[in-house]
C-alpha cells in the first residue's frame, strides 16, 4: 500500500470514528498522518483548523440550546454597553472572489482571502475595498491571512502558477508578506509542503517563525525582508508542535509513532534560536492555545476522551494540571484567562485558568452540528471589554453569554444566506473593537450587538 492509499484510509477512518460518542473534529485527522511521519498536505486538509482535540466527559442536559427568541434578559448582568468604532456604521456585502476563505482583523482593517485574491484589504469600519494581491493560478484553498504586525500582513498562496512536462499543476506553497498600506508584495519564502495551518507560521518577537527550508526546520524570518536570521532542526522520528509565548518561541516534541511518548518542551531564543529545554510532559498533549506566559494544553489518557485534563506549561517549565469535563466537543478557543468550549449539544462553558474551575455552563444560544455530525462549529470569540463571549451558528443566528455568570445578555441575527452556501470552509464571527463582523462564503455583514445596560 502506498503512502498516499495509507494516508487515504487513515482519514477515512478517523472521519467515521466514533469513540465514546465523540466525533473527531477539525484538524485531527491531519494530526494524526502528521505524527505518523506523512507531512504532505493538501492545501484544503492542511488549512482545516477548528478544534485541535477531542474529549468526552459529562454531557449536559441543559434544556434548550437552540436558536429561539431575540429577548433581551430579564435582569441585567455586569456587562459593558457595544459602543461603535470611530467612523463604524453598520454594513454589509458580497465580497465575492475576495472572502469566501475567511478573513483577519487588525485593528481598523480586515484582510481576506477569496477565489481570486490571496489577501485583500477592506476597511473594517465600512466594508470598503482597498487593494488586493491576486492569486497564483487558483483561490480555491480554505486558507486566509493569518496575523498581521506592524503594517505588515501575512498569508499564503500557490508557489507558483505553471505545470510541470507532463501538464501536472507542479503544486507548492509560498509564505508571502504583504505591505498593509499599499497591498506590495514584499517577500516570499517557499515552503516544503502544503501545509497552510497555524503550524505552518507564527509571530515571535522580532521575526515570523517558518516551517522552511525542510519539513523538520523553523527558521526566523526577518518580517520586513523574508532573510534568515537563525534555523533549528530536529531529528528524524520526532514530530514537534509550536507555539509563541508572549513572543517567544516554544516546541513541543516527542516521537513520531502509534504509541505516546514523553513530550520535550523546548525554549528557543528568539534572537539566536539557541533550545533550552523547560520541562518534560508525561505523555502526550496536544496545544490548544496561549494565555499570557503559558501554554495551553489538552491531554487524555486511558483512549481517547477519557481522563481529560487541562495543563498549562509557564516559559520556566512549571506544570498546572486539572480534569476538564465537558462534553463532546465542537469547538474551543482560549482567550487570556478563560477556557471558552462549545459541546456538540450546544453547551457553552468557561474555565477559568487563574481559578483553576469552570465558572458556569449555559446553553450557547445557537444550533450546533450534533455528535454524528462532522461539520464544524462556529468558533467563539471573546470581548474582554465588554465582559461578554459570542455565539454564531450558519443559520446567522447570534447570542452573547455573560463571561462571569453565563447569563444571556443578547441575541441577534445577521443575515449571511443559508446554511451551506458559503463557498469554502465554516462560517466565521469576529470583533472590529465593539463591532461584529460574521462571515459565511462571500456574504458578510457588520452590526453592533446590543449588549450591557
Amino acid at each position: 500500500m502506498t503512502t498516499e492509499q495509507v494516508e487515504a484510509k487513515v482519514r477515512e477512518t478517523l472521519h467515521a470514528v466514533d469513540l465514546d460518542g465523540v466525533r473527531a473534529p477539525g484538524d485531527l485527522v491531519e494530526r494524526v498522518v502528521r505524527r505518523r511521519g506523512r507531512r504532505r498536505f493538501s492545501q484544503a486538509a492542511g488549512a482545516t483548523v477548528a478544534v485541535v482535540a477531542i474529549a468526552a466527559g459529562a454531557v449536559f442536559g441543559l434544556g434548550d440550546g437552540g436558536a429561539g427568541g431575540h429577548e433581551r434578559p430579564a435582569r441585567p448582568a455586569a456587562t459593558r454597553p457595544a459602543t461603535p468604532p470611530d467612523g463604524w456604521k453598520p454594513w454589509q456585502g458580497e465580497i465575492r472572489g475576495a472572502g469566501e476563505r475567511g478573513c483577519l482583523v487588525d485593528g481598523g482593517a480586515l484582510y481576506c482571502a477569496g477565489s481570486r485574491y490571496d489577501v485583500a484589504k477592506f476597511d473594517a469600519g465600512t466594508g470598503k475595498r482597498q487593494w488586493t494581491v491576486a492569486v497564483n493560478r487558483e483561490g480555491g484553498g480554505i486558507d486566509h491571512p493569518f496575523a498581521a504586525r506592524d503594517g505588515v500582513v501575512y498569508a499564503y498562496r500557490n508557489h507558483t502558477a505553471e505545470n510541470l512536462p507532463d501538464g501536472d499543476y507542479a503544486g507548492g506553497t509560498d509564505l508571502m508578506a504583504v505591505d498593509g498600506g499599499s497591498g506590495e508584495v514584499l517577500w516570499k519564502a517557499e515552503m516544503p509542503q502544503d501545509d497552510r495551518t497555524g503550524q505552518a507560521a507564527l509571530l515571535i518577537d522580532g521575526a515570523v517563525l517558518a516551517n522552511t527550508p525542510t519539513i523538520r526546520t523553523m527558521s526566523a524570518l526577518d518580517p520586513h525582508t523574508g532573510a534568515e536570521k537563525w534555523r533549528f532542526s530536529w531529528a528524524k522520528g520526532t514530530v514537534c508542535e509550536r507555539a509563541a509565548v508572549s513572543g517567544v518561541p516554544h516546541l513541543l516534541c516527542t516521537r513520531d509513532t502509534e504509541e505516546p511518548h514523553d513530550t520535550d518542551v523546548l525554549r528557543l531564543d528568539p534572537a539566536t534560536g539557541r533550545a533550552t529545554k523547560v520541562t518534560t510532559l508525561d505523555g502526550r498533549a496536544d496545544l490548544v492555545g496561549t494565555s499570557g506566559g503559558r501554554m495551553v494544553l489538552l491531554a487524555s489518557k486511558g483512549g481517547a476522551g477519557k481522563n481529560l485534563r487541562l495543563i498549562t506549561v509557564s516559559g520556566s517549565g512549571k506544570q498546572t494540571s486539572w480534569p476538564y469535563r465537558v462534553g463532546p466537543l465542537a469547538a474551543l478557543e482560549v482567550a487570556g484567562d478563560r477556557v471558552v468550549s462549545l459541546s456538540r449539544q450546544g453547551a457553552a462553558s468557561v474555565f477559568s485558568l487563574s481559578a483553576g474551575r469552570s465558572l458556569w455552563t449555559r446553553p450557547a444560544g445557537v444550533e450546533v452540528p450534533g455528535p454524528d455530525a462532522f461539520a464544524q462549529a462556529v468558533s467563539p470569540v471573546v470581548s474582554e471589554r465588554q465582559g461578554v463571549v459570542y455565539f454564531a451558528d450558519d443559520t446567522g443566528n447570534l447570542s452573547a453569554l455573560d463571561l462571569l455568570t453565563g447569563e444571556r445578555v443578547w441575541r441577534g441575527h445577521a443575515d449571511i444566506g443559508t446554511p451551506g452556501s458559503g463557498s469554502a470552509g465554516s462560517p466565521q464571527l469576529l470583533l472590529h473593537e465593539d463591532a461584529l463582523i460574521v462571515r459565511n462564503g462571500p456574504r458578510t455583514v457588520s452590526l453592533l450587538p446590543r449588549t450591557g445596560g
